[in-house]
């Protein structure tokens, strides 16, 4: 069982790494293909210097990924009961 969990775990991180990334350049997509999004929104408001609606998309993107790295650290201890927190 051990191999199986360590691949589980291992495509686990992969999976919620490339979640991060993605969220990340959803801003160079929505720029290149001009679709209308919080990309684009962001993009705006750094021409325009609109500084609370930057700050608003940093602190929106950081909880994103914050609560995915959560969610996968949560995964591993269902995937792998070996997994736990030491106090």
């Amino acid at each position: 069982m051990t191999d199986n969990a360590t691949s589980r775990i291992a495509v686990v991180t992969v999976i919620g790494m490339r979640k991060g990334f993605l969220i990340g350049g959803a801003v160079i997509t929505e720029k290149v293909f001009a679709y209308p999004g919080v990309g684009r929104l962001a993009l705006q408001a750094l021409a325009y210097r609109d500084f609370p609606v930057i700050l608003a998309f940093i602190t929106v993107i950081a909880f994103l990924v914050t609560g995915l790295n959560l969610l996968v650290d949560i995964l591993y201890g269902w995937l792998d009961p070996r997994i736990r927190i030491q106090a």
